[in-house]
């Protein structure tokens, strides 16, 4: 793992097979679990039904299904924990890092917050063809999620 900043990744940026980092500026200060639970309580109908289409295909290939996002607030993580489908691996007020790891690819999200400005980095190890088929229509529509996450979250704090 490295360290960007204080954004986290699985390996230096030129060494991954995904990487995607964006940032806003937040009206007020709060915590990375606090953006994660503003962005993640309402998913909206086109999310889930992705999020069910990546369930049913790749169920095919021996990958678990993930369900989506459920919308629960958590006022409180340790590592260990689960985030929906995510693992905790590192949480402070400013840093959450998330990772989902299987035989296809290795997944890495962190949300970094400095000086209200939240930074959302993912990066990807894939691990065979699967995983980077996988990524094919993946990589495109994170980046949309992301956007729309972060500003779903400058709206809510605004």
């Amino acid at each position: 793992m490295t360290t960007n900043r204080i954004a986290k990744t699985l390996r230096e940026p030129s060494e991954l097979d995904y990487f995607d980092s964006r940032s806003v500026l937040l009206p007020t200060h709060i915590t990375a679990l606090d953006a994660w639970n503003i962005m993640t309580k309402d998913t909206g109908p086109l999310l889930r039904a992705a999020f069910r289409i990546r369930d049913a295909i790749s169920s095919l290939f021996g990958v678990r299904r993930i369900g989506g996002f459920a919308g629960n607030r958590r006022e409180r993580v340790q590592v260990g924990d689960r985030l929906d489908f995510f693992l905790v691996e590192h949480i402070a007020p400013d840093l959450l890092v998330l990772t989902e790891r299987d035989r296809h690819l290795d997944v890495m999200t962190c949300l970094s917050i400095s000086d209200r400005v939240i930074t959302i980095t993912s990066s990807v190890v894939t691990h065979n063809t699967y995983g980077r088929i996988y990524m094919l229509p993946v990589g495109p529509a994170h980046k949309l999620i992301v956007n729309n996450y972060l500003k779903r979250l400058q709206r809510k704090l605004a």
